[in-house]
This record gives C-alpha cells, structure tokens and sequence, in this order.
C-alpha cells in the first residue's frame, strides 16, 4: 500500500502540498490529474525517492520494484531490442552472473545461475521484449536497429518499451500517450488492462484515462484527493461534491449573518446581552464552510470565416510524397482522389509513418505534390496546425509582437482584448514566449491561427502539449466551428466530439473508413490477429516442408490437406457463431446504456438540477446513473471475455 499521512513539501519558496493525506491499494490503477504546475511530476519525484516530505510522512513496500520511463534516451549502438531488454534488470543480473561463472570456468555456479535464468523467463525475454516494440509500433526490422538510428519521439517509445520490459510492483508513467499514434494507444491500453501491479499515470488523454483507471487522484489547493472511477465519473463527483459544497456554504453563511444580525442589534442592552454572547459563542465554535473553489474555465472561440467557397478543395489522382537528396521522388500516399466539401468534418486514421502529415502538408500547400492536380476554391483560406507548429513561434517575441505581424493596421488594444481571450494579458501578453510552457506556446499557435479566420482548418496532432481544460476549450471550439475541418489526433474525445467521417492512410492510399472509431479499435485488433495467424501459419508450413515425400504421393497429400483444411473452417465458424452473436448483443446493449449515461451525465451537472424541485429526479438520476456505470462494466468485461475466446479460436 502507498500511504501519505499529513503530507507537505514545498519547492522553493512555492508550497505544493499542505497536510494531506490519501492512500493506494496495490493493484489499483490511478489517474493523476490536476492543472499544470500543481505538482504532479513532483508526486513522481517523491514516490521515486529523489524528493522527500517537509513534513508528515510518505510510505510505501520497501520490497517493492518501480519501473518508470526515463525521459533520456542514450544514442547508444546496441540494438532497440538489447535496449528494451535492460528493462529487465534481474535477467540483465542473471546474465552477468553466468558470464562470469563461465569465465572462472566455475560449472556449478554457472549451472545454477542457468537455473535462476530459466526460472526468470529469460528463454522467452527475446520475444517479449520484441512483441512490446511491435505493440508500440516498431517494425520486425526496426527492432534490429541501433538506437541511435532512431528520432527523439521514437526513442521515447523505446523508453517506454524498457519500462514495461520491468518487472515491477508498481509502474509510473508521465503522458505516456504523447509520442504514440492511436494503434499504439489501443494496444497499450490493451497491455495494461492485463499489467498486475499498482498504476499512477499523468495524461492529457480522456479516453485513456477513462478505459485504463480505476482510481483519480486529483491535485488541487495542495490537497491531494482520491476518487473512486475514472475520469469521467470524477467529474461527475466533483460537480457534485461542488454543488453541495457551494449550497451548504450558502446555508452557513445565512446562519451566520442571522447570528450577526442578533449580536449587532442586541448586544448593548443590558436583558439580551446573556442571549447576544451565547451567539457570539455559537459563531466562534462554528467549523466555516469554505466557499466552492472551481477554477474558471477556460473557453475560446473561432472567428466566423468571410467566405465559404465549395469545393474547398479538389485533388485529382495526386501523389504526396518527398524528393530524395538524389533528386528522386519518394511517394508516401499515391492516386488521391479527395473532393473537400463545405461543412465536411473529417478524421484522418493510419499507423505513424503511413502519410497522413504528408498528405495534410500536401493540402495545406506547404508541401508540393509529386503528381496530380490540387485545385483551390475561389476565398479559399486555411489554418493549418503542424505536429512542430511550435517550433514555428519565436522565442525572443512576445505574443502580441507575434499577432501584430499578422494584424499589422490594427489597434493595439484590439490584439490586447484578442489575447486576453486566450489567456494571455496583463504583462503576458508583453513577455518574451521563450520560458512559456508547451501549452502556452500551442494556445498561442491556435491563436494566431483563428485570427485568419480560416474556413479550412487542417490540424496535425494540435492537443500535444495542451492540458485538460485547454483540450476541452478547443474541443468545445471546433464542435461550434462553422467551417471545414480535417483534423490528425491520437486525441479519441477530441475526434469522437468534432468529427463526422473517417478516412483511413494506409498501404499508400487514402479510403473512406466505413465506422466509428470503436470501429476502428476493432479493426486494430483483428488486423493484429490476423498478422500472428499468419506467422503461426508460415512457421508451420515452414515445419511441414521438411518432411516431404516427394513423388507420386504430393498430390494425394495435398488434396487431403485441403480437405482437412476445409473441415477446419467449417469447425471454426461453427464456434465462432454463437460468440460473434453474443458480441453483437452485448454491444447493442452498451450502446444503449452509453446513449442514457450521456443524458444522465448531462442532467447531473447541470446546475438547474440542483434546485429544491429537482431534488427527488436529482436522487433518482444518480442512483440510475451508478447502476448504469455498474452495467457497462460487467459488459465491457464480457465483451473483451468473448473477444478473446473468438481470437483463441482463430
């Protein structure tokens, strides 16, 4: 168990927790979230043993192992599997002892150190270290390559790969998601479902938060506070715990000017003064209720665009793609045929590295096709949203130094009043953006990118560095946004909520994705099995062509083979039918739980729902809204169940 007991550490001068006091069963998987700056890598610090408490207490298993991604990735020459295997460093030890063994030519020693390998897994660490770099998007041919061949995202990746490599108790991960695209998340997810030690993870990313943990740790005020249920249910708690809050200290505050009242008013005469100084002692006594502190949110909105020319755009048979150093053309997505029209909402899908920034740069014209033609409608203006846009900023400007190049005929306090919207004025708005976090810069990017009045907005991964609450505000924008969108995000709340089409970047081709996005997990997952029947498949054909014959007899075998084969298909879908059917209901069932936890949800923080008359269909909505969550539990339960018998059956 982790405890914290009366827990304060203050940061220089800055105190980030005050006496507070929460605890971690083991096992339990733990969100961590609060605003930036609140202290959650301070929390990581501390329960790493590289920060210790001012005051009260912090505890936890001594025996316990920590595994948690080191944000350095030395260009080291071993290969990206050796990397992920010094995750494990028991068998790392192990190794060591029987190299050492074998040469002090000392057999029994390098015996039982062979035993204490065998014991720890260490024949099959190659092939589990090897599936995660798969799992996280590595190719069979990437895993054979040095680290220092790789890119700094990609060797957050191979940091993260040697963490869970780690055989630990208890595993921490700070925005594990931010380097990976949406594949990689559903199969992290999918890997840490099954992960049997105690999580605390720090995320920007909802929906993961939402499918991986059981437990929110919320960090505000210096407090520290546990809630039971994901993200969602937390915010449903917490407008509820809030609203209560807010209402008691209206009724405290009543009583007390009540009290007041009586005390001013009768305090001088002589036959109530008895009656005035029991109040005064009631109000001294009194435990105050603190008013409900929820920090303003923040919103922004996107200016509505002059023109709205359809089609927006027209690609005909195009080819994105570079120019090699030699001159010669490297096509990435080939025969686009893509007719933008007005109002359309598109999500790009596609493993990294299958073209979408390509081909997002190649509509935004920032990039030349190879091929084809790219045709613009007549008012055509776009905002674009690059993966570096970031880098793009300059860091000895200030933010309305940057709005100004763009707006240079406007007033000064028009740009400062725009600013402000997005959070940045006073002295803000004047100050250099070089110390500015990752998240004031991307705000400030999205700033100057809506003061264009864009009616084609392209985004490429914008919610990177924001938090949040700045991930909702824009959420919220682009669901009002009166243009086109086409928007790359590994960010599902963000496309579930702004998008209405998918389209698919795979195999060098762009297709229309025919599904949602719990869809598109499914087809991740299949396509997944599918990949290891096939190697199942060639390692036993490959096992079989040893043994053959030859002759007269290759012929009879094999139509017997084929014969066998079709009695096994027929086996298969015989089993395969009641579990694809259960699948279907269980699914039917959940979207119409999902359909009525959206409406209650919605109901419960509404404020109007807190008022007297609502009181009993306020009960009623939480009490049906806990039994829905309870359902949907058991459901998604038994729908993964069915899932992976239909897998062990394929």
């Amino acid at each position: 168990m982790i405890r914290f007991n009366q827990f304060s550490l203050a940061r220089g001068t800055k105190p980030l927790f005050d006496n507070t006091t929460f605890t971690l069963n083991p096992g339990e998987k733990a969100g961590l979230v609060g605003a930036n700056g609140a202290g959650k890598s301070t929390l990581f610090a501390v329960l790493l043993g590289e920060l210790h408490a001012d005051g009260g207490d912090f505890s936890m298993p001594p025996t316990w192992r920590i595994a948690h991604v080191a944000q350095e990735t030395p260009a080291a020459n071993k290969t990206a599997l050796d990397y992920t295997l010094d995750g494990d460093a028991a068998l790392r030890a192990i190794e060591a002892r029987i190299a050492a063994a074998s040469a002090a030519h000392d057999g029994a020693a390098e015996g039982e150190a062979h035993a204490a390998f065998a014991d720890a897994d260490g024949y099959t660490a190659p092939a589990r270290a090897e599936a995660l770099l798969l799992g996280l998007g590595f190719t069979l041919d990437q895993t054979r390559e040095p680290v220092s061949s790789f890119s700094g995202g990609w060797r957050m990746r191979l940091n993260l790969a040697q963490a869970l490599m780690c055989r630990s108790d208890l595993l921490l991960l700070d925005e594990p998601t931010n380097h990976l695209d949406l594949d990689a998340i559903v199969w992290l997810e999918d890997w840490l479902h099954r992960y049997p030690g105690t999580l605390i993870v720090i995320s920007h990313d909802r929906e993961f938060l939402d499918s991986v943990c059981n437990v929110t740790l919320h960090l505000e005020q210096q407090q520290i506070k546990r809630y039971g249920g994901n993200y969602s249910q937390f915010e449903v708690l917490r407008a509820q715990q809030l609203a209560l809050q807010q209402s008691a200290y209206e009724k405290q505050q009543r009583t007390v000017e009540h009290l007041q009242s009586y005390i001013n008013r009768f305090k001088a005469q002589a036959t109530k003064a008895r009656q005035a100084q029991s109040r005064v002692k009631a109000l001294e006594k009194m435990e105050l209720i603190a008013p409900a502190h929820a920090a303003s949110p923040f919103t922004f909105e996107f200016r509505t665009p002059d023109s709205a020319p359809n089609p927006m755009m027209v690609m005909e048979d195009v080819r994105c793609g570079y120019h090699g150093e030699d001159g010669a053309e490297i096509p990435i997505v080939e025969r686009v045929m893509l007719s933008i029209q007005n109002g359309q909402r598109i999500g790009l899908l596609g493993a990294n590295g299958q073209g979408k920034s390509t081909l997002i740069k190649t509509l935004a014209g920032t990039l030349e096709a190879l091929g084809g033609h790219v045709r613009e409608g007549k008012g055509l203006r776009i905002g674009y949203f690059a993966q570096h846009q970031l880098e793009t900023l300059r860091a000895d400007d200030t933010p309305l130094q940057h709005l100004a190049r763009l707006a240079p005929d406007t007033r000064e306090q028009e740009l400062r009043d725009f600013l402000g919207s997005f959070n940045f004025s006073g002295e803000m708005a004047t100050s250099k953006i070089a110390p500015f976090s990752g998240g004031e810069k991307a705000r400030l990017a999205l700033a100057l990118i809506i003061w264009q009045k864009p009616n084609l907005l392209l985004l490429d991964e914008p919610t990177n560095h924001l938090d949040l609450e700045t991930r909702h505000a824009l959420t919220m924008a682009l669901a009002q946004f009166e243009g086109t969108l086409i928007l790359v995000s590994h960010d599902r709340h963000l496309l579930r909520a702004t998008t209405d089409q998918f389209m698919l970047v795979a195999k060098h081709r762009l297709t229309e994705f025919d599904g949602d996005l719990d869809d598109y997990r499914d087809w991740l997952l299949q396509h997944a099995a599918e990949q290891r029947a096939v190697l199942k498949a060639s390692g036993a054909a490959n096992g079989a062509n040893g043994g053959s014959d030859g002759g007269a007899d290759n012929g009879v075998n094999r139509k017997e083979q084929r014969r066998l084969e079709a009695e096994t298909r027929q086996k298969l879908a015989h089993l395969k039918k009641p579990l694809q059917s259960r699948i279907t209901k269980i699914e039917k069932e959940m979207d119409a739980l999902n359909t009525e936890k959206a409406t209650l949800d919605a109901f419960v923080v509404d404020p109007a729902s807190y008022e007297p008359e609502q009181k009993n269909k306020l009960t009623e909505a939480i009490r049906r809204q806990a039994d829905v969550n309870a359902r949907l539990e058991v459901l998604e339960a038994e729908w993964l169940e069915t899932h992976e018998e239909l897998e062990q059956i394929g």
